[in-house]
């Protein structure tokens, strides 16, 4: 009897196992269908560029290139994720790059030739991109004229300032010994760290799924069963934990990565949870629509111009810590294309109100991947240029596709 009853316990969990894995394929399809990929395709992309340039070079998926590529993703992706913001209103920044210069010029300037305190000084140099980014969207939300054309003007306008701020000097090297220098350069090396951090992030992904599948189930609304939200949770276990365990072998969990991962994540909430967060969604599926219900349109849109200015600010912290130096090169180069591109790639809507916060993680670990497998396979940087491009291509036009097919099943 007592086998009986194990076999049928153990049958029962293979049938519980196999009807979540159905219902997860019959939602694929449908959301296939109606044009809602979500991050599958990156995640493919990503997959696909870690799996060829590990086949030519063993050292690219190696503790360290892994470790410093989690660390070489962080600067530029803070500007993607104020990028992502401005994206999900339907517009875009084109001076985040000049905003991140001049937040870490000024930020240089007070500190080592004034010798301002190292914390007051980084306080003012992000609050410097949130005026910048704040007066740009107050322009735009009060003169209506589009985005492009007032941060384009910024972008003339913040470099500009840079230079000024930075004088003749034109280069100001920083204390590779100060807090901002250690942004980048400190890492928890207990594996303790690693794994206590691998664990509560685990935990708190599974009680903010769980508390979502409870609310929708009070007000019969669709929602995910528990198995589908504990599978989940395992899936994201097994990434935690094998992250920690790779960063584990060389020299533990970086500091810059733990502060970029926990700014996306409040940022995420913030879009996700909050009625602000609401706000720029429906701003971004609408404007006149969201003007006609009483929304504070003009409110969000400069808001959320602060939020991309005030990330621009402190990305530009993370990249000068990089090198513990600020020039006149900084904020100039790729840097702005790369920031757009990790929004785009990472799956957030050109055409806005759709794209979270962890767009700009895997639209960022997909760039940094390219550029990290060009330089330990020694390939030309030009090829660089024309597969993040080519990506970047096919990431435009597969959210255009995405969009037709939303408004022919009445989503867009």
């Amino acid at each position: 009897m007592a086998r009986g009853a194990g076999g049928a316990r153990v049958r029962g969990a293979v049938g519980g196992a196999f009807r979540v894995v159905a219902d997860w394929v019959t939602l694929f399809r449908r959301k296939l269908s109606a044009g809602e990929l979500g991050s599958l395709p990156v995640v493919v992309v990503l997959a696909a560029v870690w799996i060829t340039f590990q086949s030519l070079n063993e050292n690219f998926l190696s503790p360290r290139n892994l470790s410093n590529l989690s660390v070489d993703i962080v600067g530029t992706g803070l500007i993607a994720v104020g990028i992502v913001f401005v994206l999900l209103i339907g517009e875009l920044d084109l001076s985040v790059a000049s905003v991140s210069g001049l937040s870490a010029a000024v930020f240089a300037v007070l500190n080592v030739n004034h010798g301002v305190p190292e914390w007051l000084a980084l306080v003012v140099g992000v609050l410097a991109g949130t005026v910048a980014g704040t007066v740009q969207g107050y322009s735009i939300a009060r003169t209506r004229v589009p985005a492009f054309v007032v941060t384009l003007a910024g972008l003339l306008t913040w470099n500009g300032l840079m230079l000024a701020v930075l004088g003749d000097s034109g280069t100001v090297n920083l204390d590779e010994d100060g807090l901002v220098a250690k942004l980048t350069s400190y890492y928890f090396t207990q594996d303790a760290v690693g794994y206590t951090l691998a664990a509560v992030a685990t935990g708190l992904v599974f009680l903010v799924a769980d508390q979502d599948r409870r609310r929708r189930r009070a007000v019969g609304m669709p929602h995910r069963s528990l198995r589908a939200v504990l599978v989940r949770t395992g899936g994201i276990a097994v990434v935690s934990f094998g992250v920690a365990y790779l960063l584990n072998r060389f020299q533990g969990l970086p500091l810059a990565l733990l502060i970029f991962l926990v700014v996306v994540a409040g940022l995420d909430i913030l879009l996700r949870g909050t009625h602000y967060g609401r706000q720029i969604y429906a701003v971004g599926g609408s404007i006149e629509a969201a003007r006609r219900a009483s929304l504070g349109v003009t409110r969000v849109q400069t808001a959320v111009l602060a939020v991309s200015g005030t990330m621009a600010g402190i990305g530009g912290m993370f990249l000068a810590s990089r090198i513990t130096s600020v020039s006149q090169t900084s904020g100039t180069g790729v840097l702005l294309l790369n920031a757009i591109a990790a929004a785009v790639i990472g799956g957030t809507s050109l055409f806005g109100g759709r794209g979270t916060t962890w767009s700009a993680v895997l639209g960022m670990l997909v760039i940094q991947s390219i550029a990290s497998g060009m330089a330990i396979t020694d390939t030309p940087p030009a090829a660089q240029f024309v597969i993040t491009g080519g990506v970047l291509f096919a990431a435009v036009v597969l959210d255009a596709l995405s969009r037709r097919s939303q408004e022919a099943h009445g989503r867009a």
